[in-house]
């Protein structure tokens, strides 16, 4: 059952209509599904030492006895004394849809927990964690990776890392304990995890995972594995054509698949662009080009992860960038804004640009998207409380649900 010994931070619950989007049709431009926004605080948590992460909820249908789908929220608590110091899995749930929610409360079984790798007993912690409903196995499927630590809680230049996930147990409402994915070539992944990263399950519920690794001595590159899922083993099938950068950046990371109208895109982060390139059958991808408005001009995207909202009538990208009045905030990360997309010239059209969550200082460029209903898609997202004195511009670590209501249903 649910571990209620630790409830943290506060359970709010409300939401406020931003504005209205009733898209037309016209000048040979892409179909725009007409949308209205509005924007959900769950919960907020700021103590001066932690606050929340990477907030993601996936949805499970209705059955089983519920009326109501279940929403499951899972988010890691960073140590702002560190970087990237994840020490504790939480999680939260609503029956109805986001009304109301439970929560916080830990999540024991994705717990920090010390490992021997490398020969060295060490923390590793489950992180940059994703859950999404696997229609197929109707189970729901969490998948990331795992930071790696030195004994004192220290991020070494080099560490291995893996693809680590968890299925969610309807019954006993908890997520079991976290599993490794395994890859063949354990020289070439030494170092490889689909953390942050959107799926793309297929109809026959196989799985489309992009995730990134580094080889020894090159930077990060990407590949979209195809994989089995049973509803209790994640297995590693094979994967697509790698793709890379020859740049003095670190490479390739947190690339995001999706597909539209029998297309699939891919979006990576790359610390000087993002970039985005497509394909016909998931793995095998055209070269990689920058993210671009419809104008030419750069997208303003960079060091940052980018994902996708897809409609039936219309392809969206969620991301951040420079140039919005944002210069006193990290690396541009808020605010954070969603555009339609051009799937034929692989841009984003710039008058489509909205902002789904409102910039106050704390960055917002790691969050997830969750297909809820043929009528509803949510943008989740927590104000990420570093460098210190973020919250003098307003920020004070709150976790946010941006409604995306569509007009016309999105089967």
């Amino acid at each position: 059952m649910i571990n209620r010994r630790k409830f943290l931070g506060t359970s709010l619950g409300f939401g406020v209509t931003l504005l209205s989007l009733p898209y037309a049709t016209g000048n040979g431009k892409p179909k725009r599904p007409g949308f209205q926004l509005s924007l959900d605080t769950p919960t907020r948590f700021f103590d001066g030492k932690t606050c929340w992460t990477h907030p993601r909820v996936g949805v499970i249908p209705g059955g089983n006895g519920r009326k109501q789908s279940l929403a499951v929220l899972t988010m890691n608590r960073l140590d702002l004394a560190g970087s990237d110091i994840f020490i504790e899995m939480a999680g939260m749930h609503s029956s109805d849809l986001g009304k109301s929610w439970e929560g916080p409360y830990t999540v024991e079984n994705l717990n920090p927990a010390e490992q021997v790798l490398e020969n060295i007993r060490r923390p590793v912690s489950v992180c940059d964690f994703w859950p999404a409903y696997h229609a197929r196995s109707k189970k729901l499927l969490g998948t990331g990776h795992v930071a790696v630590y030195t004994p004192d809680w220290k991020i070494p230049p080099v560490r291995p890392r893996y693809t680590a996930y968890s299925v969610f147990d309807e019954n006993k409402m908890e997520w079991l304990p976290p599993k490794k994915l395994e890859l063949p070539d354990p020289v070439k992944f030494f170092s490889s995890g689909a953390g942050c990263v959107q799926r793309f399950d297929k109809e026959d519920g196989t799985i489309l995972l992009p995730f990134y690794f580094s080889p020894p001595g090159k930077n990060s590159q990407v590949t979209v594995a195809t994989c089995s899922f049973d509803g209790n083993e994640l297995k590693y099938l094979g994967h697509g054509n790698e793709m890379a950068v020859d740049d003095n950046t670190r490479g390739l990371h947190e690339p995001s698949i999706t597909r539209f109208e029998g297309t699939y895109f891919l979006t990576l982060r790359n610390d000087q662009k993002g970039y985005v390139t497509r394909s016909k059958d998931g793995l095998h991808f055209d070269p990689i080009r920058p993210w671009t408005f419809d104008d030419g001009s750069d997208l303003g995207n960079y060091n940052t992860q980018q994902h996708w909202v897809t409609h039936r009538k219309g392809l969206f990208l969620v991301y951040t960038r420079r140039g919005a009045n944002n210069d006193h905030v990290f690396r541009h990360r808020a605010p954070l804004f969603m555009a339609q997309v051009d799937p034929d010239r692989l841009c984003v059209i710039r008058e489509t640009e909205r902002i789904l969550v409102p910039e106050r200082g704390a960055r917002l460029g790691n969050f997830g998207v969750t297909y809820v209903s043929p009528d509803e898609t949510w943008v989740t997202v927590s104000e990420w409380m570093q460098p210190k004195g973020v919250e003098k511009y307003g920020s004070d670590g709150t976790v946010y649900i941006a409604r995306i209501h569509w007009d016309t249903p999105n089967k």
